[in-house]
């Protein structure tokens, strides 16, 4: 009996060709939108489309608030 050997050279040839790329596993890097944080009032970079109804923090507003939650 004859033993096959299976490739995939389509999924080899991807990892190739998506390792140059910024962002990881071949994906575009994330848009960023700039907000103002609804607790200190700086500028703060967030990884969606703020909603104007709804509050956005900051990075260390948001861990304090974060952690009283708890």
């Amino acid at each position: 009996m004859e033993r096959k050997s299976f490739q995939n050279k389509d999924r080899d040839q991807s990892r190739e060709s998506d390792s140059g790329k910024e962002g990881g596993f071949g994906r575009e890097p994330q848009k960023m939108y700039t907000a103002k944080c609804s607790d200190c009032d700086i500028e703060t970079e967030v990884p969606f489309k703020p909603d104007p109804d709804r509050p956005v923090y900051c990075r260390q507003c948001y861990a304090k608030r974060k952690s009283r939650n708890f």
